[in-house]
């Protein structure tokens, strides 16, 4: 029998049981469709947050200490690195500028008649803001009384906020400080590590007039309190970056933050491509665990498919007994099935993709990223719904092309 009459004879069954047919290939769709929506909403993502780092500045190191099993993406930093510590790093060759970052707890914001519920700011300094694009206004000036927001952050409140706007912050202990809103930040250039490609609504305010986390400074005589931050961004020549994030590295033994940081806390120097590495791997690993509890609703399918080419199977005895009588081999039969399988699995995997990418483009809609396909997958797609509908059909296949030709022509 020849291929095109196989086709031919396989879509004239499925044809005869659409309904049947549709729902076998719906459960195909909703697997598919699922492993599409993920990978897809995983290269997004992927793209969205390491794309963000790779196009800031590269000669950009960030320093932290961190638990030392944490890997990749940094959570909970300590506030180590003194002030002291900071005029080691600006004494280093090749470093430009060094930037450090801290949060404010506070309770309250108030604008106008409207106070919502906020837990903390940013305290920086105005280096901070040396390659960022504002879509509005400028940079806070050191000891200022002053806030910048990101775009995020001028939509908390029913009426937006804008350059100009007073906004009182509710401090601890009962305090109130108001501050003027002097620039709208597009993006912050990764001078402030993780936290230009977040969505969330960010305040920068200047550290030498709120910051208050100090320490005791363990390398200066008299142990003198000083501010204490838990991220620095290191500035370095481009032309040196290996050199100066060796000396750095090197550096942070004989810091103040070599002695305060706790037990089980480790220092490190990383690039901008070091973090988006470890962002990338750790996309990577959530995107395959998901994609590994949409492959669960292939199974579905499969048993789906199973059974529908088992009924045909019986359905068809008599059937397979009159090909049988004419000339038609075992092996035949055998293909006949597994190509009304294949079949099944290949449309299911068809009309999966677009349902997806419609998923994907749902998904990342919803979590304010930019949609980036991942072409290979979908070739993978339907490979995956053709070998699905051939594995599932195996062993209907091959208990049509077992059936006795005799008893075949009997059957009622």
């Amino acid at each position: 029998m020849d291929v095109r009459e196989l086709f031919r004879l396989s879509a004239r069954s499925l044809r005869g049981h659409k309904l049947r047919s549709a729902l076998t290939i719906i459960g195909i769709v909703i697997g598919i469709a699922a492993v599409v929506t993920f990978v897809t909403l995983g290269a997004s993502l992927k793209a969205d947050v390491v794309g963000e780092i790779d196009q800031s500045t590269a000669n950009n190191i960030y320093l932290l200490s961190t638990p030392a099993e944490d890997e990749g993406f940094p959570e909970r930093p300590q506030a180590v690195f003194t002030e002291a510590d900071l005029e080691r790093f600006r004494g280093i060759d090749g470093v430009r500028e060094v930037v450090p970052q801290g949060t404010i707890a506070i309770s309250t914001l108030t604008f106008g008649n409207e106070t919502i519920a906020r837990q903390q700011v940013t305290a920086t300094t105005p280096a901070a803001f040396e390659r960022a694009t504002f879509s509005g206004g400028r940079a806070f000036d050191a000891g200022a009384p002053e806030v910048v927001l990101n775009r995020e952050a001028t939509r908390v409140f029913e009426r937006n906020l804008s350059v100009g706007d007073e906004l009182a912050v509710g401090l601890r202990g009962n305090e109130t400080a108001t501050v003027t809103v002097v620039g709208v930040v597009n993006r912050t250039g990764s001078q402030l590590p993780f936290q230009s490609f977040a969505a969330q609504p960010r305040f920068y305010v200047p550290a030498d007039r709120y910051y208050e986390t100090t320490v005791e400074s363990p390398s200066l005589p008299g142990n003198p309190r000083q501010r204490a931050y838990p991220q620095v961004t290191v500035v370095a020549d481009p032309a040196t970056l290996s050199t100066t994030k060796a000396e750095v590295g090197a550096a942070l033994n004989g810091t103040d933050a070599a002695q305060l940081q706790p037990r089980g806390y480790r220092l490190s120097a990383r690039t901008s491509g070091d973090i988006a590495d470890g962002l990338a791997d750790l996309v990577d690993r959530l995107t395959r665990f998901v994609t590994g509890l949409a492959l669960i609703s292939l199974v579905v399918g499969a048993i789906g498919i199973a059974n529908i080419m088992l009924v045909s199977v019986t359905e068809r005895t008599k059937e397979i007994g009159i090909m049988k009588s004419v000339g038609g081999g075992k092996r035949d039969i055998l293909l006949l099935f597994l190509v009304e399988a294949a079949l099944l699995g290949g449309i299911g995997a068809l009309v999966a993709i677009p349902v997806g990418l419609a998923g994907g483009y749902v998904a990342t809609s919803y979590a304010d990223i930019g949609l980036t396909l991942a072409p290979m997958w979908f070739a993978v797609a339907i490979g995956v719904g053709i070998v699905v509908g051939v594995v599932a059909g195996l062993y209907p296949a091959w208990r049509a092309a077992r059936v006795d030709p005799i008893d075949a022509l009997r059957y009622e």
